[in-house]
């Protein structure tokens, strides 16, 4: 193992190297952008004209430290290879993202979460040092102890604005083989935020430890808990990735069974529900599509398709019909203004399912540049489709009404998706003040886009 870590850290060396080298000979002035193979953004615009940095070397899992319960990772390692690698240890991050391709760098200079969030936080929070390319060329190794501790609080929610994570220090966490669900039925927004707030203060429900909670909400009457308990042995376990569809067994089955990897990708291989648009969840194209293919990556690519050329709403058009916009979006909600933004949600947007995800963070210090509150328990909201247009209905309309509930409600949205937001108010929510002062400590020159650039103007 120490011949293995030591080959590892003289090729990551190589690599920083590599890529500090190539930073060098970008020309001033030129659009740095990431050459990857994939994205879990939905910003689709177009990509700066000129070569992109190529980061694609940055993709592995450097040392595991079991008793530690420490990893070292570069930053473009996915969440999937990342899980395969730690997992035959019994350890996985204590944040695993839903998706199979969200990047570790991805998810701490963006915001991942899932069902362990409610205990774990946020991915960023279980970082222990990040080694980043800044805007400036340098190399900096920044933890929250030292000379580049601003910059370590400031990285979550920078998008690549001041530089690229390279190589992370991590914290896992041991599992058990299997995950106990239980799927429990609530009749009201309200009686559901009750309940979320009772289950995170409690972290037990019928005599199980919740080790995981997330909900689904069908309708106004109709949402779901999921209790998730790791547990040694199960009795049966469920197969989600071939001709059964995960989101719909949890209005069938009170319990359920699955293993501890297929508990961490249940909602890959349906993207959620968002496989029904591209005809994916019907029974005959189900059969026919390969069960390889049945993953988020492979279909976001469809949609970036369909966003760039506009086939959805040519045949709307074609059909005489207004067309479509699309409302993809994950937000934080007080769970006591819980209710409120989902009676909003319904009455004006009408989308369905919707995802609740409950999340406090870990760190009392709060993070800068996403400023949640540490005392208080959000539930983040996540809804990804395409809402159909009025008439004389103006572009954004929907997004720009979902913006605006969610600050009244003292929420907060991610960056990942369109963003309306005035310049003004874009900066009241993420905090000018702290980011132009990390700017200009680490990209002095602009060589990287602004935050406000990249998330609204598309720059």
């Amino acid at each position: 193992m120490a011949e293995q870590g030591t080959a590892a850290a003289s090729k990551h060396a190589d690599d920083v190297a590599a890529i500090t080298a190539q930073y060098a000979r970008l020309p001033a002035g030129t659009a740095v952008r990431l050459a990857k193979p994939t994205s879990n953004l939905f910003r689709f615009r177009d990509a700066p004209a000129g070569p992109g940095l190529d980061v694609s070397r940055f993709n592995r899992v450097l040392r595991t430290d079991p008793r530690t319960r420490t990893a070292h990772i570069q930053g473009m390692t996915t969440y999937e290879d990342i899980v395969t690698a730690v997992l035959p240890s019994g350890l996985v991050p204590l944040v695993v993202p839903q998706l199979r391709t969200i990047t570790l760098g991805g998810a701490v200079a963006g915001l991942g979460i899932e069902a362990t969030s409610f205990r774990n936080g946020l991915p960023h929070e279980s970082v222990r040092e990040m080694e980043i390319l800044t805007g400036d060329g340098r190399v900096v190794t920044a933890r929250p102890d030292n000379e580049h501790a601003a910059l370590f609080r400031g990285f979550p929610n920078s998008y690549g604005t001041l530089g690229y994570a390279l190589r992370l220090e991590v914290e896992l966490e041991r599992i058990r083989p299997h995950v106990m669900l239980r799927h429990v039925r609530l009749g009201s927004a309200a009686e559901c935020a009750h309940a979320i707030a009772e289950l995170c203060r409690d972290g037990e429900f019928d005599g199980n430890r919740v080790d995981f909670l997330d909900g689904t909400a069908f309708g106004p009457g109709e949402m779901y808990l999921t209790i998730g308990s790791y547990v040694e042995d199960a009795p049966f376990t469920s197969d989600y990735t071939g001709q059964q569809i995960y989101y719909r067994s949890v209005r069938r089955k009170r319990v359920d069974f699955l293993t501890a990897e297929d508990f961490l990708w249940r909602w890959d291989t349906d993207w959620f529900w968002c496989s029904r648009a591209l005809g994916v969840q019907n029974p005959l194209v189900r059969r026919l599509w390969p069960r390889r293919y049945r993953r988020s990556d492979v279909y976001r690519r469809i949609v970036a398709l369909d966003r760039r050329y506009g086939l959805s709403n040519r045949l709307a058009a074609l059909r005489g019909q207004p067309g479509y916009e699309p409302v993809i979006q994950d937000v934080e909600i007080p769970v006591d203004r819980l209710a409120e933004f989902l009676d909003f949600f319904q009455r004006e947007i009408g989308m369905r399912p919707v995802w609740l995800c409950p999340v406090k963070l870990r760190d009392p210090a709060g993070w800068p540049l996403y400023p949640m509150d540490p005392n208080t328990l959000y539930v983040n909201v996540g809804f990804w489709g395409m809402v159909q247009q009025r008439p004389g209905q103006s572009p954004g309309r929907h997004n720009r009404a979902i913006e605006r509930v969610v600050r009244e409600l003292g929420g907060h949205k991610s960056l990942y998706s369109d963003v309306y937001y005035g310049e003004e108010e874009f900066w009241e929510l993420y905090n000018w003040s702290a980011y132009q002062r990390l700017k200009k400590e680490y990209d002095p020159d602009g060589r990287l886009p602004d935050l406000y650039d990249k998330c609204v103007r598309g720059s």
